[in-house]
């Protein structure tokens, strides 16, 4: 196996500024930054000498008044990896469960492994008293040393495991923060391929989800969708899981091929790949991350603008991420490929931006690349810039575009890539590092995913 030493290589984030916890009901919120688009950003605080009590985000589907709604805690630090965090959080809140993201760090403002930043809805602190139907621990490096060296957070874990309540680990976490706090014993457990020499050699499993009684492992980010439905599986049911998986196009995918490729020509650059991915309240979570990710990991300069009146803004599904710069900043440069994430009021946001649009017209007109995600896909086609070119969609939006390959998860046209969204996102990076770097990187970048690549 190649070396994987660069995907868990020792990151030194920048200490961001601390941002104070909030309280929100996401959905009202997003729809606020669209009718008052002018409010005033919220005061910066710092961290409180106490921690307060702080309440989790409303949950996206709301279970029957006569049933509590799941309580799921994912705890992040700096170098968490981003794509395992979101991923759960966005899977978990879709099946209806009440999902607080705490940070173990002084401030809820986090640099995750790939540079993205992620903003906590609390501390893990004000955890501490709070009974969790599940604990699952992302993965990525020094993430998971963050998480282990946490007191609070260890005494959260062993609590659940004493109790019999569901926890689990994915990629690093199980190697690196479980075992030495004692939860693997007598568990058959699985882990990232890098870690697995650390786990005792008799329990040890090579299989992308291991569920031993209480505890589910996972063996990295290309293994986060099938970990994230195995935990809805035990804590919502096999329809569900089943549900939550069609829709966001796990379960279908499958049946589809990888990638179809018309008007075939070169992306192959002189210099290192210059990528914009603008950002507004409503993207979708899922895929900016899982694109900026997968980007960087292949060594491209990704810059994530944001088109609102500030660097943070809320995802569709009560993510909050920072961007890199605002989108006027950003438009001082010239990018080699620019990529519109989807999210129906994300993309809807996306389309209001003056900067945005002229941004894409000049791409177009000097002939340099252009992406799309899902929804996004009807923001080209209203500036004309998919006229005779073929793209796949999410069926939600499948009615609103022209020239649809069905059966394909991406689908590249001359200098344009397009890909149906949610889950086909890992295909969609992957594809592009392949155009713009070679097959030999994307099958490399692959292989620290834990994320099968296609032969071929």
């Amino acid at each position: 196996m190649k070396s994987l030493s660069p995907l868990f290589s020792l990151h030194t984030p920048k200490i961001p500024v601390p941002i104070s916890a909030t309280n929100f009901n996401f959905l009202p919120l997003i729809h606020a930054a669209v009718q008052n688009p002018k409010r005033p950003k919220p005061a910066v605080k710092k961290r409180p000498l106490k921690p307060t009590k702080t309440l989790s985000p409303a949950p996206v589907t709301v279970p029957p008044s006569s049933t509590p709604p799941k309580k799921v805690l994912v705890p992040i630090g700096f170098g968490t990896e981003e794509m395992e965090a979101v991923i759960m959080a966005d899977v978990m809140r879709r099946a209806g469960a009440e999902v607080t993201l705490a940070s173990v760090e002084e401030q809820l403002e986090v640099e995750a492994s790939g540079g993205t930043r992620l903003v906590a809805d609390t501390f893990i602190s004000d955890c501490s008293d709070e009974i969790f139907d599940l604990v699952a621990l992302p993965g990525g490096m020094p993430g998971s040393a963050r998480l282990r060296d946490c007191k609070i957070l260890q005494n959260i874990m062993s609590k659940q495991a004493e109790e019999k309540r569901l926890y689990g680990a994915i990629c690093a976490a199980p190697a690196v923060t479980l075992l030495p706090w004692g939860l693997l014993k007598r568990k058959q457990t699985t882990c990232h391929p890098a870690f697995m020499d650390k786990l005792p050699s008799f329990w040890a499993v090579k299989s992308n989800i291991q569920v031993s009684g209480e505890l589910t492992t996972s063996r990295g980010a290309g293994t986060s969708f099938e970990f994230s439905l195995s935990l809805v599986e035990q804590l919502f049911g096999e329809s569900v899981a089943k549900e939550i998986g069609e829709s966001m196009l796990i379960n279908v995918a499958d049946n589809d091929s990888r990638k179809e490729e018309f008007n075939e020509v070169l992306w192959s650059l002189d210099h290192n790949p210059q990528v914009l991915i603008p950002v507004a309240n409503g993207s979708e979570e899922i895929e900016v991350v899982t694109i900026v990710d997968i980007l960087r990991r292949a060594k491209a300069n990704v810059i994530i603008a944001s088109v609102e009146k500030s660097l943070q803004i809320l995802a569709s599904r009560a993510t909050k991420l920072v961007a890199d710069k605002m989108i006027s900043s950003a438009a001082e440069s010239i990018y080699d490929l620019i990529i519109l994430p989807g999210g129906i009021l994300g993309a809807e946001r996306l389309q209001k931006s003056k900067v945005l649009k002229k941004l894409l017209k000049e791409q177009e007109l000097a002939g340099r690349l252009l992406g799309a995600i899902c929804s996004s896909s009807t923001i080209l086609q209203k500036q004309g810039l998919l006229k005779d070119k073929r793209v796949p969609t999410h069926p939600l939006v499948i009615s609103n575009l022209n020239n649809v390959v069905d059966g394909a998860r991406v689908v590249i046209d001359g200098k344009l890539i397009t890909c149906k969204g949610f889950a086909t996102a890992t295909d969609f990076a992957l594809a592009i590092v392949a155009k713009l770097f070679g097959h030999a990187r994307a099958r490399s970048v692959a292989e620290g995913l834990v994320f099968e690549y296609p032969r071929g």
